[in-house]
């Protein structure tokens, strides 16, 4: 029932179906809202024939060059919800039915019909920012050896105009995961070939607004939970005489990388706390990696983490980087989260921190960015105490929540719902623990031994997917929110109805009538009031 509901709103499961002579084009979802200057969004177009048809090539007429273009939709294997499937756990031989999903978006314009087949395309939509406000009209052009056929579309552009994706608010912080590009391309890690390669990747990123630099200063902070276990970005060096020193030359390559493209607000250093407490350093005296296990409690964890610590302070301040830069913990035991404070505290004073996970009143104070679970909330006074402070105050999704999520498998529009969501309980923004934690075959299979198809990233390799471009949109509505309630703080006819238009975004709405159907309410609620 559930991919039946997701099929009707554009998840596209792969099929064949029967239809009328020639090749038949429709779009899934109308164009017909106002779309703000600068803003982007897209749509699944279905391309249908009923008899075989080579070297068919679609492209976009009519517009100003650049205003929109249509590409190919490549077919991803994943898991789908059957009874009794789980989310967080092993996944290997536990019989889910395998499903094919229309996600991966490519650069390909050209494709071969055979008789029946529906061919998915996804229309992307980018309006420049300097656009004229008015109503512009295209057409879908396919082409083929023996054939023409175009389909019209108009796209409405209002006199509003979004910021540039690097001064949005929201604050976005998807996990980077820079070892599973070197894996996937065969290069050597911080090479000047590994960085070319992250460059488009990361690159779409920035221009989603990411905030925030994904940066390990151990080895496996997470025990290896994806197919490309993370290392640690600073070698730790232990003397004989007991002193220690540290190589950051790959953590600075990678934040002067990053921040280059944009992404330059905040650097989340994980971790103190891993989940195994295990803690790598290369002895001097042997040349070899060795690991220190310890716990948060002990003396030898202490003395790790406090010369570790001070000298890490001193090298950020050097760099400019002090104030931006937070030592990051997620989902650890309250406990051992005040034993790792402490000595933060102790060893650099003014040293910010962050926190993926359950809601902890005794520890509140003393984080910065603190990102709870889906299933907590802050409480009213304190969200309202950490906006006045200027901390940022942000939740996140994972394999615990069947929806709203990012799964292969999900509706596509609860990644757009994840942004109104934020919007309409005070929230700063998201945290999704990966962006591009690939599998072994990603292009093709998102299926993983541990998580659900889909839940270690939202983009490919060399493009990106409905479910990240969908949740793009969420942000951008999220923008578009904060900008009228500001405009309209003295319009209380408008306001009020925004904040009714926001007040059916709850996991019981989601759960009732779906994604698709809170959004599109919403908009229209909204876009009434516009130009």
């Amino acid at each position: 029932m559930i991919l039946h509901r997701l099929v009707s709103i554009g998840l596209g499961v792969c099929s064949l179906c029967a239809c009328s002579s020639g090749i038949d084009i429709v779009l899934e979802s109308p164009l017909d809202r106002p779309f703000w200057r600068a803003e982007r969004a897209g749509v699944v177009v279905n391309a249908v024939a009923d008899s075989a048809v080579n070297s068919v090539t679609f492209s976009v007429k009519g517009l100003p060059k650049g205003f929109a273009d249509i590409s190919l939709l490549k077919c991803v294997k994943g898991d789908g919800f059957a009874e009794g499937y789980h989310q967080c756990g092993a996944h290997e031989g536990d019989g889910r039915d395998s499903i094919y999903v229309y996600d991966r978006i490519t650069s390909e314009i050209r494709t071969d019909f055979s008789p029946g087949d529906t061919i998915k395309l996804w229309l992307s939509v980018k309006i420049p920012s300097d656009a004229r406000p008015g109503l512009y009209k295209g057409t879908i052009a396919a082409k083929g050896p023996l054939f023409r056929k175009s389909v019209p579309f108009e796209i409405r552009v209002c006199d509003r105009v979004l910021p540039k994706p690097h001064d949005w608010s929201f604050h976005l912080d998807l996990w980077q995961n820079p070892f599973a590009v070197a894996r996937y391309y065969d290069v050597t890690p911080w090479s000047e070939e590994h960085f070319n390669k992250m460059a488009p990747l990361m690159k779409r990123l920035a221009e989603a607004g990411q905030k925030v630099v994904t940066a390990t200063i151990i080895d496996r902070p997470w025990n290896g939970q994806t197919w490309d276990p993370y290392s640690s970005m600073i070698v730790k060096y232990h003397s004989p005489d007991g002193k220690w020193s540290y190589d950051y030359s790959a953590f600075d390559k990678w934040v002067e990388f990053m921040f280059s493209l944009g992404i330059d607000s905040q650097i989340n250093c994980y971790s103190m706390i891993p989940w195994r407490m295990s803690f790598d350093y290369v002895d001097l005296e042997s040349g070899g990696t060795h690991h220190l296990e310890a716990s948060a409690d002990s003396r030898e964890y202490y003395d790790y983490w406090f010369h570790f610590l001070k000298d890490f302070a001193s090298h950020l301040r050097a760099k400019g980087w002090f104030e931006r830069t937070m030592i990051a913990m997620d989902e650890r035991p309250e406990d051992t989260m005040v034993q790792a404070m402490k000595i933060i505290k102790t060893a650099v004073p003014g040293m910010k921190i962050s926190l993926a996970g359950d809601y902890h009143p005794t520890i509140d104070d003393a984080i910065d960015d603190m990102c709870i679970t889906f299933s907590r909330h802050f409480p009213e006074k304190i969200l309202k105490g950490r906006h006045i402070e200027g901390k940022t105050s942000t939740y996140y999704v994972c394999c615990a929540e069947r929806y709203p999520n990012t799964f292969l498998a999900s509706d596509p529009m609860e990644a757009t719902w994840l942004g109104w969501y934020a919007a309409a309980h005070g929230l700063d923004g998201l945290l999704r623990w990966a962006y591009n934690s690939w599998t072994e075959d990603p292009d093709n299979d998102a299926r993983f031994r541990t998580w659900p198809a889909g839940d270690c990233y939202i983009v490919y390799p060399q493009g990106s997917s409905v479910r990240f471009e969908r949740l793009v949109e969420g942000i951008q509505d999220y923008e578009k929110i904060r900008i009228l309630k500001e405009e309209w703080s003295d319009q209380p006819d408008r306001l009020s109805a925004l904040e009714e238009a926001l007040s059916s975004f709850t996991l019981q709405e989601l759960e009732k009538s779906g994604a698709f159907s809170a959004i599109s309410d919403a908009r229209k609620a909204i876009d009434s009031y516009l130009n």
